[in-house]
Order: C-alpha cells, then structure tokens, then sequence
C-alpha cells in the first residue's frame, strides 16, 4: 500500500474526515538541528525534539503529536455531534497524558480527559461519552492495521 492509498484507506464515520489526497509534507527547517516543519494543506508547524534528546525544542515532537491527534479528535468528534444532535455543549477542554514506560515492550498508553461544559442533561452526557469512545484517531489507533511503506531516495 502506497502513501497515497494508506492515507485515503480509512475514512472514519464522521464527514470531518475527509479522504485525504494531499500528503503531510516535512522539510528541515532553516537553520535548525533537527526541525522539521510541517505543511498539511495550508496549515504549517514545526516539530522537534526536546533539548535533552538533542533539538532546540522548537515544537512537539513526533510523540506530543500523536498523543494530540487523539485529544483533538475526541475534542472535534464531540463537537460535532453535539452540534448534530443540538445538544448545548459550549466548550470541550482535552487532556492527554501518555505513559511510555512500557513501549519497548509493545504498549503505549494514552488517558485522555474530557471536560464538557454546557446546559446537558444525564442522557445527552451519557451520550457524549459514548461518542468520545468513538472518535475515529482512537479507531485507527486501536483497531486499524496501519501499513507502512518507507521510501529512501538520494537527493539528486
């Protein structure tokens, strides 16, 4: 599977998530050691490492990333469906806090905290938190085979 198929395979349930033709590009950024920045769309970052794994700390790293995809999807998810259904959410605060000390041996742990706020009753909350469950970042990562090809071109 190709770059191009890996990232139009899954869809999600949700219409936020489009199929996505248009690859997440990377480049070192002038001047750094290690930074890269990064260009989704029209939409740029930087990402590094922390000074003592040997970067400038110049923006998150690929880690903090990861760990954010699955705050702001369960964020947006909620959002929208709140929206969907007309449920009175005003605010969704996300937190994500990951427990690394395992991944060498295979697990990674991500605790996500949602705090919702807005005029909701029992059934819509309960409703919410069905849906936080659902986001498709938590699918892909749980229940997803995620394919993999690496291509490695000297520059010319």
């Amino acid at each position: 599977m190709n770059i191009a198929d890996r990232n139009t395979a899954y869809t999600g349930n949700t219409p936020f998530r489009k199929q996505r033709q248009m690859p997440a590009t990377l480049q070192r950024k002038p001047g750094a050691q290690l930074a890269q920045t990064l260009q989704i769309r029209s939409h740029q970052l930087s990402a590094d490492v922390s000074t003592a794994e040997g970067g400038a700390d110049e923006g998150p790293s690929p880690h903090d990333l990861y760990d954010a995809a699955l705050g702001a999807c369960k964020a947006l998810t909620v959002m929208w469906f709140a929206k969907k259904k007309g449920i009175a959410v005003d605010d969704v605060r996300t937190e994500v806090v990951s427990d690394n000390s395992q991944e060498r041996n295979g697990v990674y742990k991500l605790n996500t905290k949602l705090v919702i706020s807005g005029s909701i009753n029992d059934a819509e909350f309960a409703q919410l938190v069905a849906v936080a469950e659902k986001c498709p970042v938590h699918k892909l990562m749980t229940t997803v085979t995620t394919e993999i090809t690496t291509t490695v071109e000297r520059a010319a």
